[in-house]
């Protein structure tokens, strides 16, 4: 084998630094624990945008509503609600909690959305359905019961799947309710805001 100069050992050392370097680096960012393998909800110019890491373990949510740092979090299996409203910075003073059940366990891509204590700007809780659609995230059984075509049986069916998944991110999510139809579905979604 013949001998390098010194210029060539001078090169394959750079190269070699170089590598050792962007390794550093990349295991660096892989053991960030701030991350969380997760989001900047903010985005480097705060314009709302975020970033997910794809791989790992767990579960992958997006909270919004009354928290203080609404996002996309991963959190770990078995997670529950109130794992993820504190993992968005917990619940701002307008929250209400009891409009969420705190002890369901979370799934895969599931959005959480803590309701605020108003609903609409300007209307009181409880507020008639003649004056806009119903917040499915704080709705009561009397409430659903003034949509046209849901009962009292279908509202508390309504409530009691809000309650198992933690609530429920959209309207459309509904349809997974034994009992509700396309007709159901339609009085729903004008009645009704997520």
């Amino acid at each position: 084998m013949p001998e390098l100069s010194r210029a060539q050992m001078l090169v394959y050392a750079a190269i070699a630094v170089a590598v050792l370097l962007v390794a550093v680096r990349w295991l660096r960012s892989d053991a960030d624990p701030e991350r969380g393998g997760v989001v900047d909800a903010h985005g480097a110019a705060g314009a709302g945008s975020f970033e997910v890491e794809h791989g790992g373990e767990g579960l992958v949510v997006h909270v919004a509503g009354e928290v203080r740092d609404p996002g996309v979090y991963r959190l770990p299996q078995g997670s529950r609600v109130t794992d993820a409203i504190e993992r968005a910075g917990g619940a701002t003073s307008q929250a209400l909690p009891d409009g969420l059940n705190l002890a369901a366990e979370l799934a895969d891509g599931q959005q959480v959305v803590l309701p605020s204590r108003s609903p609409t700007a300007g209307s009181p809780v409880g507020s008639a359905a003649t004056e806009g659609p119903i917040s499915l995230g704080t709705a009561t059984v009397e409430q659903l019961d003034t949509i046209e075509g849901i009962g009292p049986v279908t509202a508390e069916d309504i409530l009691e799947f809000r309650d198992e998944h933690g609530g429920v991110g959209s309207i459309e999510q509904l349809d997974e309710i034994s009992g509700i139809g396309p007709a159901t579905m339609e009085a729903l979604r004008e009645g009704l805001a997520p």
